[in-house]
């Protein structure tokens, strides 16, 4: 598991070195440990000698239901949103502190922030991860404002205090809406699902360049689209009228 977790967005291609220091194993371990998950099909070993992740854990990924159930029911709804915006459209659950990306629909020439189906950032630094941190008890939400915060822009939110403020707004609005927290000149929106019992279970958000959207023209389709998305998932699914998704 530790080799496993080794691999990342960033770290998507590794050499039996850098799996070894990564994970905090000798080489020798990690030279035979890789060796069986390479034969059982959880990692692959490439040409030039680096490693990958395998189709096997693709498998077993597919029999997360209820996560795919999710990304499926919702895919229409973002579809429809993806069209009326012309923008990034992601789909999130949380994991750990990341958020987990369901789907990503990328809209051309739309914010340069990488994302893909199965990719990971960090909850603080993620208008879909503020969504889901405001509404975390305050134990677990201390608990987690605790750990060391990365930055990925000048602009990155990391300081405790001043995150807690803008999860009060998150809470107060509905709806979380940043600026530059991943890379400069974009602007990033979400929304959350809300599950059976009234809890946030995951969130829609966009991305978008800063330049050409406001949070004015965003807010109304994007909450528009996490409710229908919260209401097919607690009872019969609705129709799909996209002139109401139309952005001003």
């Amino acid at each position: 598991m530790a080799i496993l977790d080794t691999f990342t967005d960033r770290h998507d291609s590794q050499t039996l070195s850098s799996i070894a220091r990564r994970s905090g194993l000798t080489l020798p371990t990690t030279h035979r440990l890789v060796g069986e998950l390479t034969a059982w099909g959880a990692l692959h070993r490439q040409p030039d000698g680096d490693y990958t992740i395998g189709l096997k854990v693709l498998e077993l990924g597919s029999l997360a239901g209820h996560r795919l159930r999710l990304k499926q029911l919702a895919h229409p709804y973002l579809h429809s949103l993806h069209h009326a915006t012309n923008t990034n459209i992601h789909l999130s659950v949380s994991v750990q502190q990341d958020v987990l990306y369901l789907e990503s629909m990328l809209a051309p020439g739309g914010a340069p922030v990488t994302s893909r189906f199965g990719g990971r950032w960090p909850m603080h630094a993620t208008a879909t991860g503020r969504v889901l941190l405001a509404a975390l008890p305050p134990e677990e939400l201390d608990d987690l404002l605790r750990q060391p915060l990365a930055a990925y822009s000048p602009h990155t939110d990391t300081d405790p205090n001043r995150l807690r403020l803008l999860l009060a707004e998150v809470r107060q609005r509905g709806v979380a809406v940043a600026y530059d927290q991943i890379a400069l000149g974009v602007i990033a929106l979400a929304a959350p699902i809300v599950g059976p019992h009234g809890h946030p279970v995951a969130s829609v958000g966009i991305t978008a360049p800063k330049d050409r959207f406001t949070p004015h023209q965003l807010i109304p389709p994007l909450v528009s689209t996490a409710q229908r998305i919260s209401r097919a998932l607690n009872g019969p699914e609705e129709a799909l009228p996209e002139d109401s998704l139309r952005t001003a």
